[in-house]
């Protein structure tokens, strides 16, 4: 993960970040690339992308956050020269499952929690690095930065693709998240002027803010112990200020990996009950609970779902591989619908456009992803793949909505966004917008009240 720079991670999230942009201004719906992938492609596919993002995608992302919570936590409890390797796992499992109770609580408490609750962790998150960034300036003034500064940073690497493109995935991963605000654009006011500043502004601050620390850790620690260490914040405050600084950074770390978690339940439940409400999941899962009109059903599907990849997901590194080939899939997917609408849809006001080597950089880049870890790890590799295919099956038996009690067969999300897409051919941004707002007006439910 190491051979691949911190920036170079991040301006390459930046680059479909910015092509998410467009498309959320474009087609102002919530649901993120289940809409642009209906509106692009076809059905199939954007049915595919949920089946995946609900069933593994997301629940994997929070699997990964959550064993990282685990694994901090858990080195508290052991000496500071205790082999981290020797841990119990089952430990680390216990700890990251008690951490997504923690979250679900946090979202289901009712809308104004989960929202505050995650403005708070954000805060606290964004001071962790900032100390983290000082306190590294303070070393490099002082003089005492580590020999990995020094000498060739990228020694001892492996030149080979594969390996490369695994480095690659584990590093995207940190920056992943870009594509979250997207799943709420129809709950969005200004989509078209505040959607592409939410992102490019956030993009610009977790670069930076990654960037530094990432120096940082390296202007502390040799670079043989930040490829050896699961727990590189506990590490640095140890070598800081001995282990009063590693309880300190652990504790951060570990509120950082609340917050992220909290956040990713947040928004993917909207998915879920999105899916409960199209027919893609049993109705059950698309209502609000009437006292504290939050979905609970979709939520504690998905925290659910989350506790299942922690136990039999394999450890982290197989997590992050299965996780990347899938999610990477979609994301070369949705991009290519980018520019695939704009030979089909030139006319189709775009308030925000971005430049057209963005796109075609993020795309070629993930398909040199999508191809290189076969032979690296070929068993997450073909997990991923089975595991959508699986879907199209799925697809084809879950289509259509069963009949209500009144008789009446339900009009899915998909053909709902088809129709949509219809009526926004040829229709004014001021009617494109409007017509979103009230297609998806039951979902401002879940916005807390001002």
């Amino acid at each position: 993960m190491r051979n691949v720079p911190a920036d170079h991670r991040g301006v390459l999230a930046w680059t479909g970040a910015s092509s998410f942009a467009e498309l959320g201004s474009m087609i102002p719906i919530s649901g993120g690339p289940q809409a642009y992938l209906a509106y692009a492609y076809n059905p199939l596919v954007s049915f595919l992308y949920s089946w995946t993002a609900i069933s593994a995608l997301k629940p994997g992302s929070g699997a990964i956050i959550a064993l990282i919570f685990g694994e901090y936590v858990m080195r508290l409890f052991y000496p500071h020269d205790y082999n981290p390797q020797d841990i119990p796992h089952w430990q680390t499992q216990i700890m990251a499952s008690l951490c997504v109770l923690v979250a679900f609580m946090l979202c289901v408490g009712s809308p104004r929690l989960g929202t505050r609750t995650a403005v708070l962790l954000t805060v606290i998150k964004l001071a962790a690095l900032v100390s983290v960034t000082v306190l590294g300036i303070i070393q490099l003034i002082r003089g005492k930065a580590s020999s990995t500064l020094r000498g060739p940073l990228f020694s001892g690497t492996s030149p080979n693709p594969s390996s490369f493109a695994l480095a690659l995935y584990s590093g995207l991963w940190a920056f992943d998240g870009w594509d979250a605000t997207n799943f709420v654009t129809g709950e969005m006011k200004n989509v078209e002027r505040n959607l592409p500043r939410v992102i490019h502004s956030s993009m610009s601050i977790v670069l930076t803010a990654f960037l530094f620390a990432n120096v940082s850790y390296f202007t502390v620690l040799e670079k043989d112990v930040v490829a050896r260490s699961n727990t590189v914040a506990l590490d640095f405050g140890r070598a800081l200020f001995g282990s009063l600084g590693g309880v300190l950074f652990s504790v951060m770390v570990a509120i950082s990996c609340l917050g992220a978690l909290q956040g990713g339940l947040y928004t993917s439940s909207r998915l879920v009950y999105a899916s409960g409400q199209e027919g893609f999941l049993p109705s059950f899962f698309g209502r609000l609970n009437q006292r504290l009109k939050t979905p609970v059903n979709a939520t504690a599907l998905h925290a659910t779902l989350t506790i299942v990849f922690i136990i039999f997901g394999g450890g982290f590194r197989s997590l992050v591989n299965f996780y990347s080939v899938a999610g990477w899939g979609f994301y070369f997917l949705t991009v290519v619908g980018l520019l695939v609408l704009r030979i089909k849809e030139p006319n189709l006001d775009r308030p925000y456009k971005t430049w057209l080597i963005t796109p075609v950089t993020f795309s070629a880049v993930a398909l040199f992803l999508l191809f290189m870890p076969v032979a690296a790890a070929p068993l997450e590799a073909m997990a991923a793949v089975g595991f959508i295919l699986v879907g199209i099956p799925i697809f084809y038996l879950t289509r259509e909505r069963p009949r209500d009690i009144s008789g009446e067969r339900g009009t899915s999300l998909l053909g709902k966004v088809f129709a949509l897409c219809l009526k926004f051919r040829g229709t004014s941004r001021s009617d494109y917008v409007r017509a979103a707002a009230e297609e998806h007006e039951e979902q401002m439910e879940m916005l807390p009240p001002k």
